[in-house]
C-alpha cells in the first residue's frame, strides 16, 4: 500500500512558497524570458548565465501564486548545470508529467532524467487543471528563454497546455 502523496505535495509546496530558491535578479543574463498567465495573474521572469555548455546560474522573480512559486524555485535547482539541451529535456518531463501526457496509453515510456524524482510532487497536478498553468509556466518561460524568445504565455493560440512543445 502507498502513502497518500498529498501531505509531501503541500509541505514542498509551502517550503518552495515561503522560502524560493534562486529568488531574484540576475544581473548580465545570457538568456532571458518573461511568462504571463492571465487566467490567475501569475507574471514570472527567468533568467540565466550560460557559460560554456551548462547552467552555470539561474533566478526567477515575480507575482505569481504559491504552485508557479514552488514549480520555479524547484526548476532552478534542478536545471542548474545542466546543460541548455538536458534543460530543455527537464522542460518536456516536467510538462508531460504535469499534464499527463506521460500517462497516455500507448505512448513510449519517457526515460528517467536526473532531478525528475524530486519533481514527482507535481505529478497530482494533473488531477488539478485549473492549476496545470500555473505549475508549467516556469517551464515554458525557462523554455522561451532558452531559445531566446522574451515571453511567452499561457493566452489563447500561445496556451502551451493546447499547441506541442518543440524538439528538444
Amino acid at each position: 500500500m502507498s502513502a497518500d502523496p498529498k501531505p509531501l505535495y503541500q509541505e514542498v509546496i509551502l517550503d518552495h512558497n515561503k522560502k524560493p530558491r534562486n529568488y531574484g535578479t540576475l544581473e548580465h543574463a545570457s538568456h532571458q524570458a518573461e511568462g504571463l498567465n492571465p487566467l490567475c495573474g501569475d507574471h514570472i521572469y527567468v533568467a540565466l548565465n550560460v557559460e560554456g555548455d551548462a547552467v552555470h546560474s539561474i533566478a526567477f522573480h515575480g507575482e505569481s501564486c504559491a504552485i508557479c512559486k514552488a514549480s520555479a524555485s524547484m526548476m532552478t535547482m534542478a536545471v542548474k548545470g545542466k546543460t541548455p539541451a538536458e534543460a530543455e529535456q527537464l522542460v518536456h518531463a516536467f510538462v508531460d508529467m504535469a499534464t499527463g501526457r506521460d500517462q497516455t496509453p500507448g505512448a513510449p515510456a519517457a526515460p528517467a532524467l536526473p532531478g525528475m524524482a524530486r519533481l514527482s510532487v507535481f505529478s497530482g497536478i494533473r488531477d488539478l487543471p485549473m492549476r496545470v498553468k500555473c505549475a508549467i509556466l516556469p517551464w515554458h518561460t525557462l523554455q522561451a528563454a532558452l531559445n531566446s524568445q522574451t515571453s511567452v504565455t499561457t493566452e489563447a493560440q500561445a496556451d502551451p497546455m493546447q499547441a506541442p512543445m518543440g524538439d528538444a
